[in-house]
């Protein structure tokens, strides 16, 4: 249930990111060079579906990956799928982690709360800019000449 949960919930941030910052705050421009993921995605279904689900069992923070990904023109599923498996597995895995690590060390929730907040909020912090620099690597460079290279400025 809270795989389903999560998935819906990065969806409906996917599907805002595309209503709410592409449609209306992106450059025509800027559109078109998030639309260039589409060619490295689609032509590596394995890879791609491989990250995803990496990234998913990961601690990473998945929020900042489906708002990027909501920018793009690729359907939510590419994402979706591997994101709720990589879920299924890593909730089950850090839930009997969790029970068995803070049975044998009798902790209390409270006792190690500043250190989760800390966590989030760093986290968050550190992941706002790397949104901006995705809109900001020119894409089909980096996907047809194999070569990472910052765009100029946009013209609105």
């Amino acid at each position: 249930m809270a795989a389903t949960a999560a998935t819906c919930g990065r969806v409906v941030l996917a599907r805002l990111s595309h209503v709410l910052v592409r449609k209306r705050l992106l450059s025509e421009q800027t559109q078109r060079n998030v639309d260039a993921i589409r060619f490295g995605i689609e032509s590596r279904p394995g890879i791609t579906f491989g990250t995803f689900l990496g990234y998913s069992i990961s601690p990473l923070p998945s929020n900042y990956l489906f708002i990027a990904y909501g920018l793009t023109s690729l359907p939510i599923a590419f994402l979706a799928l591997p994101f709720f498996v990589g879920r299924l597995v890593s909730y089950g895995f850090w839930l009997k982690t969790a029970s068995t690590v803070g049975d044998r060390l009798d902790l209390d929730w409270f006792e190690s709360a500043h250190y989760f907040v800390g966590y989030f909020l760093i986290s968050q912090l550190l992941l706002i800019p790397i949104v901006y620099c995705f809109t900001r690597i020119d894409w089909h460079a980096a996907f047809t000449e194999k070569r990472l290279r910052w765009l100029g400025k946009l013209r609105q």
